[in-house]
């Protein structure tokens, strides 16, 4: 597979920045007065300030389009694109997105934006909060190939957060077939939720069993847990810790962004 990390973003250790889009058209906490525009100033801001911290790399979500579903409504997936298309007059490094819960509605998001990766589920069958969960990698990777877009870096969770392999199958266990079968670009631990630290042991289990491959840190990435974080992990999605006060709902702080760098860059000297 390769790394591709070092191709894409100019560092073999990267850090990748979450920008939350607000509740959108649609949602139950949609803001109707403040409309779309409210939504595009606030995600403008955090890229800016993602930036201007010196932020590897961005990474769309619709985080606060609450309560989440399996399959994404026509209209998020329609707000998302125009938003990514707007906001890229701003983005100056490599972006990526995903719809949440709906890998193959982000895959059409990723085709139309240029978007560089994707993380999302696209191996086996699990509980979730928002109900069962069953991953159609096949037909995500078959629209990638239609849609022109080989080159569209499909990252796997390891794990999904808060859920449960129906089966009970042991999550390294599990990916290897998939591992072996499709060929992800990257394999992506994460921890319990938004915010808590990625399961160090879980990825040291997938490091020695996929030697060769690209792990992501998915959440929990702080400057408390970024060196252990990339013994393992060769990039990490971070969100909460880079807010004002590290508060989930806040706007990103470009001093929370810079002081998360100039680790990173001590690190990776």
């Amino acid at each position: 597979m390769g790394n591709w990390i070092q191709d894409m973003f100019g560092t073999d250790k990267a850090l990748i920045g979450l920008c939350h889009f607000l509740a959108l058209p649609g949602d139950p906490l949609y803001d109707e007065d403040g409309g779309m525009e409210k939504v595009y100033e606030a995600a403008r801001t955090d890229v800016l300030a993602l930036q201007e911290g010196g932020i590897d790399g961005i990474h769309f979500s619709n985080e606060f389009s609450m309560p989440y579903m399996l399959h994404a409504k026509l209209e998020t997936v329609a707000a998302m694109a125009e938003l990514i298309g707007e906001l890229k007059r701003d983005v100056r490094v490599p972006f990526g997105c995903n719809v949440i819960s709906d890998p193959k509605a982000g895959v059409a998001l990723c085709a139309v934006t240029g978007a560089g990766f994707i993380r999302g589920t696209f191996t086996g069958a699990y509980a979730t909060n928002m109900g069962i969960c069953n991953s159609e990698g096949g037909e995500c990777a078959r629209l990638r190939h239609y849609l022109g877009r080989d080159d569209l870096k499909f990252i796997y969770y390891v794990k999904p957060e808060s859920s449960g392999d129906l089966g009970g199958r042991d999550a390294v266990e599990s990916m290897k077939a998939a591992y072996f079968l499709d060929k992800p670009d990257a394999l992506c631990v994460a921890g319990p939720v938004a915010g808590k630290k990625s399961d160090a042991q879980l990825m040291a289990r997938v490091r020695e069993a996929f030697p060769d491959s690209v792990i992501f840190a998915n959440t929990g990435v702080n400057p408390n847990t970024i060196e252990e974080l990339f013994t393992y992990a060769n990039a990490a999605f971070v969100g909460t810790y880079l807010k004002k006060d590290g508060v989930f709902e806040n706007a990103v702080d470009p001093e929370r962004v810079k002081r998360l760098m100039d680790q990173a860059n001590q690190l990776r000297k």
